[in-house]
């Protein structure tokens, strides 16, 4: 059965249209999924295993580790069906 699943992406914009670019090509290449972007939102639509949260949890992280980013962002879960890359807060240095 079809799913949906989205992934807020307006802290990770920050980071500029290419980073989202390569997200979504990242995304089209490992789950397959209709992919499609808004303003703020990544959406994936596909077979249910494939775009889960669970899933996609997975390889939001495996991406922002390819990036290096994964020092500055983490994934945590929204409402239904949504993931938020979400900029991580650092601690300022003394």
């Amino acid at each position: 059965s079809m799913t949906e699943t989205k992934i807020n992406i307006s802290e990770l914009k920050s980071e500029g249209g290419e980073v989202i670019k390569e997200l979504v090509k990242f995304l089209k290449e490992k789950t397959n999924a209709e992919v499609d972007t808004t303003t703020d939102f990544i959406a994936l639509k596909g077979e249910g295993k494939t775009v889960s949260k669970k899933y996609l949890r997975v390889l939001l992280r495996k991406f922002l580790h390819q990036m290096e980013l994964k020092d500055y962002f983490r994934v945590i879960g929204g409402e239904e069906n949504t993931l938020i890359v979400k900029e991580k807060k650092i601690a300022e240095e003394e």
